[in-house]
């Protein structure tokens, strides 16, 4: 199957905390990029993630949506949404895809790498952004179609 060329960023979105990984133009490997810190209050977080997304030249954003193991809707699915959506209104193309287990899986690989609770605080967030990225490049790649769905600019107004 075809995979669609360039580079992406994948992003947690969590109540404190963005993780932000990206991965290369061939869409290979997701590597962890940097937690950005969440601005209830501007769009600080949202100017750093579209600066990320320049500095990399990625073709989309990929936001995990954080559905219930039912696959029903959360709180954090509404919010990492409204994320997705303040992104596409901010001009950058992304796309919403389940990410489903994501953190509990990150932190897992954590721990067996032998890294404690109080040390995954920092790269928990950028560890779940590299599964959700990896998951979506595996799912394309595997399917030849776009994993999840776009997120229109004016979806959220």
């Amino acid at each position: 199957m075809t995979l669609r060329p360039g580079a992406r960023l994948g992003i947690d979105v969590g109540r404190a905390r963005v993780g932000v990984s990206r991965c290369d133009p061939s869409a290979i490997l997701a590597v962890p990029v940097e937690t950005v810190a969440r601005d209830a209050d501007g769009d600080e977080d949202i100017r750093r993630i579209l600066e990320l997304a320049a500095e990399h030249e990625v073709i989309e954003l990929v936001v995990g949506n954080p559905l219930s193991l039912s696959g029903t809707s959360t709180a954090s699915t509404d919010d990492a949404v409204a994320f997705a959506e303040r992104l596409a209104a901010a001009g950058a193309a992304v796309r919403l895809v389940d990410e489903r287990m994501s953190t509990v899986s990150a932190q897992q690989a954590l721990r067996s790498a032998g890294k404690s609770s109080r040390k995954q605080r920092p790269i928990i967030d950028q560890a779940a952004a590299v599964i959700i990225l990896q998951h979506a490049i595996d799912a394309e790649r595997a399917s030849g179609t776009a994993p999840g769905r776009t997120i229109s600019a004016d979806e959220g107004l």
